[in-house]
């Protein structure tokens, strides 16, 4: 039977209105435990608050777990559980220690460590339980705890919002305490949940993440986390602070949800950091070499295969979940698909002869992160797989190109972008219409070049790459193309290398758009989903004004 679970975030010594909520639901709810992140008490408890808690005035509604949070904890709180042999502040009220494994009467599982990361320490554990700091060895230490159902922990896994469409605002995300050895945690033990708390008033919820064994279609045992951080109790932003759900003990999920992501914590194979060696898991094997105990050839692909299978990903034809009325045009080596949330509304090129959003994608039929890729699979059937891919590709651009300039009489130009990045999931370029204007005068080369200046990205060069298929490296490549009827067609490729040891934001050339088109309110695509009947009418009107140029058409 499925346990009934509800977390709060950090209560900060708002003792008696939280466990009056808590107490108010849990009539209505009938919840198995609660989980407390971050930290219960406040650094000016209300002494009163303590003893009306251990003197049980403060009722604690139901069996509800704690650990240490980045505050200490008040010295009365300390001395109970000093001289509490189990741990139990008060009736229904349990510590869990700052770093623990622990089994609830339902059967869960749940892992805590608290505290914030010492890195004076070095030489081991921390003995001290009840102070707000843990060492790199408490967290190792806790890697073993398989199967587990609930991570808690007071400070974030570094990196969790990358590959990630939930937006994290710049203040918030400076806000917030994140380590590499809570990230190395979370990637070894793989919870299916995994609780922090925030510690300014928001919240957020990333989209559930797998790991690499999850890709693998015959298994039936698919690993995925939900991390999940509470705002603090009674915030005045009135953010989330109580989440409640079901969990059966032990179980995984049977296939992927939808959405998902590949874990943010996976790197490349073979990366070395010091003496150790990264796995793919993001984990870390001290006497690893590297390899992943495949012969040369196979190991050699597995590195360079995009992660999710092609059955998960949304770009495959072979994805029975495919939603196939968004798709407009199909070649032999790729294919033309409406976007999804597209950043102009229907009507926005109206004036200029589109009566739809014309946000295009074009995507290869190969499985492959990049053009390079493609050129250099081993096992691909035809060796010249990659450069036909592109020159297809390359087509749809400029047919789609012509298409818009003829519709709008000559008044729209285009933008299309790539970024081509070894760790994608599967190859494709964007396609945008732009008033001839921001064009000619030069706004849209500009607005690229001082975003990514103002981002401290790599300058921008004015670079032909072509296939890009000799091309070794990360880049964004970004098309501006122009036709004004009279003075012809002018086009200028613009090239950004990407560091790798930079983040890069997958959404920049969205929000470069945005901006110059004014439609900042419609950059997340998240916010601008069409419904289905929506999304099949702006498919066939483009699919409609495409047939003079669709060169899949011609027999």
């Amino acid at each position: 039977m499925a346990a009934k679970v509800i977390v709060l975030g950090s209560v900060n010594g708002k003792l008696a209105p939280a466990f009056q909520k808590l107490g108010t639901l849990h009539s209505k709810n009938k919840f198995s435990f609660a989980i407390v992140t971050g930290d219960l008490f406040g650094n000016d408890d209300d002494d009163e608050s303590i003893t009306q808690l251990l003197n049980g005035h403060i009722k604690v509604p139901l069996s509800t777990y704690f650990t240490v949070g980045t505050a200490p904890l008040p010295p009365r709180i300390v001395e109970r559980l000093e001289t509490s042999p189990d741990e139990d502040l008060c009736e229904n009220l349990h510590f869990l220690g700052k770093r623990s494994i622990t089994t609830t009467s339902d059967g869960i599982r749940i892992v805590a460590l608290g505290g914030n990361l010492d890195t004076s320490i070095v030489g081991g554990q921390s003995k001290e339980q009840l102070l707000p700091y843990h060492t790199t060895s408490d967290a190792t230490s806790l890697r073993g705890a398989n199967k587990t159902d609930i991570l808690l922990t007071s400070i974030w896994p570094a990196g969790v919002w990358e590959k990630s469409i939930t937006t994290l605002t710049p203040e918030n995300q400076a806000a917030v305490s994140s380590t590499k050895e809570i990230a190395d945690l979370c990637a070894a033990i793989k919870p299916r949940y995994h609780f922090s708390s925030s510690p300014v008033g928001f919240f957020y919820e990333r989209e559930p993440f797998f790991y690499s064994s999850a890709v693998d279609e015959t298994s039936t045992d698919k690993q995925v986390t939900r991390f999940i951080s509470m705002a603090p109790f009674g915030n005045p932003a009135k953010a989330k602070a109580m989440y409640a759900f079901n969990v059966q003990a032990g179980e995984t999920a049977s296939t992927i949800p939808h959405g998902s992501t590949m874990s943010p914590f996976i790197v490349k194979s073979g990366i070395k950091r010091g003496s150790e060696t990264v796995t793919n898991e993001g984990g870390y094997s001290r006497f690893g070499n590297g390899t992943n105990h495949h012969d040369g050839r196979h190991s050699k692909r597995r590195h360079h295969l995009p992660p999710t299978g092609p059955s998960q990903c949304f770009f495959c034809l072979a994805n029975a979940n495919l939603e196939t009325h968004m798709v407009e045009s199909i070649g032999d080596s790729s294919y033309v698909a409406a976007a999804k949330g597209p950043l102009p509304s229907s009507n926005f090129f109206a004036e200029n002869g589109l009566n739809f959003p014309c946000h295009q994608l074009i995507i290869s039929f190969a499985h492959n992160a990049t053009i390079r890729e493609i050129a250099l699979d081993p096992e691909a059937e035809d060796p010249n797989e990659g450069l036909k891919t592109y020159k297809e590709m390359a087509r749809f651009r400029e047919t789609m190109q012509a298409m818009v300039a003829k519709k709008s009489k000559f008044k729209l130009g285009a933008v299309t972008w790539e970024i081509s990045r070894a760790n994608n999931i599967h190859l494709h370029w964007q396609f945008l219409p732009v008033p001839i204007d921001l064009v000619r005068r030069g706004l849209v080369e500009a607005g690229f070049k001082v975003e990514a200046e103002n981002r401290r990205y790599p300058a921008f060069q004015t670079q032909e790459l072509d296939s890009a298929i000799d091309h070794v490296g990360d880049f964004l490549r970004v098309w501006i193309w122009s036709d004004d009827g009279d003075t012809g067609i002018q086009g200028k490729e613009l090239v950004l290398h990407i560091d790798d040891s930079s983040r890069f934001d997958l959404q920049f050339p969205r929000k470069v758009l945005a901006k110059l088109l004014q439609l900042d309110n419609r950059f997340r695509w998240q916010d601008v989903v069409q419904s289905t009947q929506e999304e099949t009418e702006s498919a066939n009107q483009f699919k409609e004004a495409f047939k003079p140029w669709d060169f899949t058409r011609e027999t």
